[in-house]
């Protein structure tokens, strides 16, 4: 596998196009559409959330059918969440403007929107955005990355990976863009993410890899405990590459994962550092678990601790509130087996060993927690298993961004 540089259009046969619809925003893109001029096998995930915004039923409804997909249009702005019937009429006056426009059928077009939860969407901007789109499409890496930031809402960057590797000797690629930075906790957390490949698999086959990958990736990162009403993950493959479709799981399956897990390791982590008003990465590694699920669950209660947060703000190494964290998480483990360190590319540093807290130099953990990515790390010494969450730092511009969102 070798990371390249684009994002979404990375992947044969992936276009994409952007606009400023006026949706919400009146000085920035606010409405981008990925294209495959081939239809696609399609999976996806959506969140865990019972409300759930009308474009997300939407979505599951392709998904869950079995057709092509062949376009998705974003917007950002306004959610389309809580909408009633109002909200599925946009979701349906999107999709049958992409197929007056690009002569596709409008059951092959996924809708995602991002934004302010209750406030009905805007039909004839969308429309005439799908329209000043359409003709506009194209396949170079600046589009990608033009896509990627017209999907922000208070994302201060735009997110976006892309890889290669090899299946039945052919040279396949993925690539991918996402957008989250506040509403985000996992099953799944507050995100869109689109992922375009040109690799030739059958749908239950991707369909099962997303599901797995998004476990340890999507879904292992938090930045505020809320999780959203539009959570949606969405994989586009259109066989363009060549290679005899994946039937199986066998070594190309397994070529195929490995990127995907890449691919959605990293965007989660370019949305927890991305988190609402945050200044840096909040990394919690746990190893030596009982189980996979204990692993999950004591490392995500780390992270979305908002004690643990605050801590990590202050560079304070107070590692009891990380422990106390994880003594409420629901995971069983005797504390006299555990082990915690702080780790930055600073340095490394011991607070806790096997039950008992250790003299430190304070001054050295203070370096280690300025780093711009501070990691946790826990040895449970009572298993195998490990697993790693990512959330990020809870500041006074949290409380800000979200005191005044609507407006």
């Amino acid at each position: 596998m070798q990371v390249i540089t684009g994002g979404i259009t990375a992947a044969q046969g992936f276009q994409a196009a952007s606009a400023a619809a006026g949706i919400k925003y009146k000085d920035r893109t606010d409405m981008a559409m990925v294209y495959s001029t081939a239809p696609c096998t399609a999976a996806g995930t959506f969140t865990s959330n019972v409300v759930k915004a009308a474009c997300v039923q939407w979505d599951m409804e392709i998904v869950k059918s079995g057709k092509p997909l062949q376009a998705v249009v974003i917007n950002s702005g306004i959610a389309n969440a809580c909408t009633g019937k109002e909200g599925f009429d946009a979701c349906e006056a999107t999709a049958k403007g992409v197929e007056k426009a690009l002569g596709i059928p409008y059951d092959s077009v996924a809708v995602a929107s991002t934004g302010v939860i209750g406030m009905q969407l805007p039909v004839d901007k969308l429309v005439a955005g799908v329209a000043q789109m359409a003709p506009a499409l194209e396949g170079s890496l600046e589009a990608g990355t033009a896509a990627s930031k017209a999907i922000m809402t208070t994302d201060t960057v735009n997110k976006e990976i892309a890889v290669t590797f090899e299946a039945g000797g052919k040279k396949v690629t993925l690539g991918g863009m996402s957008k989250g930075s506040g509403m985000i906790h996992p099953n799944m957390c507050t995100m869109l993410a689109f992922l375009g490949t040109d690799l030739a698999i059958e749908k239950a086959l991707l369909q099962e890899a997303l599901s797995e990958v998004v476990q340890d990736s999507f879904n292992m990162i938090t930045v505020d405990g809320d999780t959203s009403t539009n959570d949606t993950l969405l994989c586009m493959a259109n066989g363009l590459a060549g290679n005899a479709v994946i039937r199986q799981k066998d070594q190309d399956y397994e070529a195929f994962k490995e990127a995907l897990t890449y691919v959605c390791v990293t965007l989660a982590k370019k949305m927890a550092a991305d988190g609402e008003g945050a200044s840096k990465l909040f990394e919690a590694r746990v190893v030596n678990a009982r189980s996979k699920a204990d692993a999950r669950t004591l490392s995500r209660a780390i992270v979305g601790s908002n004690l643990s947060k605050a801590a990590i703000f202050g560079c304070d190494a107070n590692f009891g509130r990380f422990l106390c964290a994880m003594g409420y998480s629901g995971a069983s483990f005797d504390q006299e087996d555990v082990e915690l360190f702080f780790k930055s590319a600073n340095g490394t540093l011991q607070v806790f060993d096997h039950g008992t807290p250790l003299p430190f130099d304070e001054d050295l953990a203070l370096k280690i927690m300025k780093a711009d990515a501070v990691t946790v790390y826990v040895d449970m010494h009572e298993g195998t298993e490990e697993a790693t969450a990512w959330g990020c730092d809870l500041t006074y511009d949290y409380v800000k961004i979200n005191a005044d969102y609507r407006s």
